[in-house]
């Protein structure tokens, strides 16, 4: 297929705790044929061999004074120049927002569990949204957001998303990076693991309701967004 004669190397991904990791995509992405490489946070880094960039989120702030977020800022940074193929999910998508100048900050209100998501016309015409009703139900957490990035194109980073919650669901920088606030990975079984995690256990406090994982389904949806993004290759 074409997805296939496209992607020579392998698919790197950042991994920053390792209960947040690829979920549905990693199925995709092996129904594929394609390799992909874990590096957690403050392993080495490098794009050698590597066709496209996954970043995934984490309970850190991109703003966090950490040499190992630094290196991942400046692998980031040499990704986009490079022209690689590059997808930003939660932390992620705020990451690639930071590496291209935006600011990074806290949103007004922490946005934790299911909600819906609008789409931008210019979002209803992307290929990893397009054909998707708005709104459409994705999961979500997260208490920080970011500015709409610049970076060196005169038209900067255009909005695809977003949510009544937070404004900045997701954006295109160029034709192959992209940031995604919300997670269309995770699998009903990575929700509950979250929603266990000592890490997390503030959050899950602060609701009203506990989370309902299988309160949508988000495989359908992880495939359409994740092979959206590798026919950008």
């Amino acid at each position: 297929m074409a997805i296939l004669s496209s992607i020579t190397g392998s698919i790197l991904v950042l991994r920053h705790e390792p209960f947040e990791h690829l979920g549905y995509f990693a199925d995709i992405l092996t129904s594929h044929g394609i390799l992909f490489v874990y590096k957690d946070l403050g392993q080495p880094l490098s794009l050698d061999g590597h066709s496209g960039l996954i970043v995934m989120g984490g309970p850190q702030s991109a703003n966090d004074p950490l040499p190992a977020l630094g290196a991942e800022l400046n692998l980031i940074s040499r990704a986009i120049e490079a022209q690689l193929p590059v997808l930003g999910i939660c932390l992620g998508a705020q990451l690639i927002a930071k590496a291209l100048g935006a600011r990074v900050y806290p949103n007004a209100s922490r946005e934790i569990g299911w909600a819906p998501v609008f789409f931008t016309d210019a979002g209803q015409n992307d290929p990893l949204f397009s054909g998707l009703p708005s709104p459409t139900m994705f999961f979500h957490w997260h208490g920080e957001t970011f500015d709409l990035p610049k970076g060196a194109l005169p038209a900067g980073a255009e909005l695809l998303a977003y949510s009544t919650q937070c404004r900045h669901q997701a954006f295109r920088y160029g034709k192959n990076v992209y940031g995604i606030q919300f997670h269309p990975e995770v699998t009903p079984e990575m929700i509950a693991d979250w929603s266990a995690q000592p890490l997390n256990c503030g959050d899950v406090d602060s609701l009203d309701v506990p989370i309902d994982p299988y309160a949508a389904e988000s495989a359908p949806l992880a495939r359409r967004l994740l092979d959206g993004w590798l026919g950008t290759f």
